[in-house]
């Protein structure tokens, strides 16, 4: 799978906009082919630009913080992970307690991570979107496999596959076979 231009000059356009990025630009092309590797199964399925875009920009989150770490320019720290030239305020202050020098000292923040963020919603919103669409298509396709109602017992009312059996009067081998191959037709839709 390939990604086409405009596609190539969005995933620029994240990477050089996204803070971490800023006194890291030597590692540009090592930000670049992380997040490609972790974007392309999905890209061409989002629709929406501004979905595409939301996504992109969690997945440049995760790529750049990634390759900061394998490139040690990044540590774990209590709080999270800080760049390797921040000093924490405990280690300054048992350096140069008796100096009280603190002029040479970069303080770091703790990001907030909100767990339910717009963009995660957006992104979210489209692959369920993508997921019931495909549902639908796969049960107009074969409506004999009763794929929907299967999917529904399951998933929707945590039926169990042998009580799903005794409600459409199937065998539970049957409705295996079924969950399985409408779990590969999904699959084949997002691919």
């Amino acid at each position: 799978m390939e990604l086409t231009q405009d596609k190539i000059d969005l995933i620029e356009k994240i990477i050089k906009n996204d803070r971490k990025f800023t006194n890291n630009e030597d590692l540009y092309d090592d930000f670049f082919n992380e997040m490609c590797k972790r974007s392309i199964p999905i890209v061409n399925t989002i629709t929406s630009d501004v979905t595409l875009e939301a996504y992109l920009k969690k997945i440049a989150a995760t790529s750049i913080l990634n390759v900061l770490k394998d490139s040690g320019r990044l540590r774990r720290t209590r709080e999270g992970f800080a760049p390797t030239n921040n000093v924490s305020l405990d280690e300054i202050k048992e350096n140069h307690s008796a100096s009280n020098n603190y002029a040479q000292a970069k303080i770091s923040y703790q990001l907030i991570n909100f767990d339910n963020e717009p963009e995660d919603l957006a992104v979210q919103k489209e692959i369920l979107q993508k997921l019931i669409d495909s549902l639908y298509a796969i049960n107009k396709a074969e409506p004999e496999q009763k794929y929907l109602r299967i999917y529904k017992l399951r998933y929707e009312e945590g039926m169990t596959q042998k009580e799903i059996a005794n409600e459409l009067n199937l065998s539970q081998a049957e409705i295996s076979k079924r969950l399985f191959k409408l779990t590969e037709k999904v699959k084949q839709a997002f691919n």
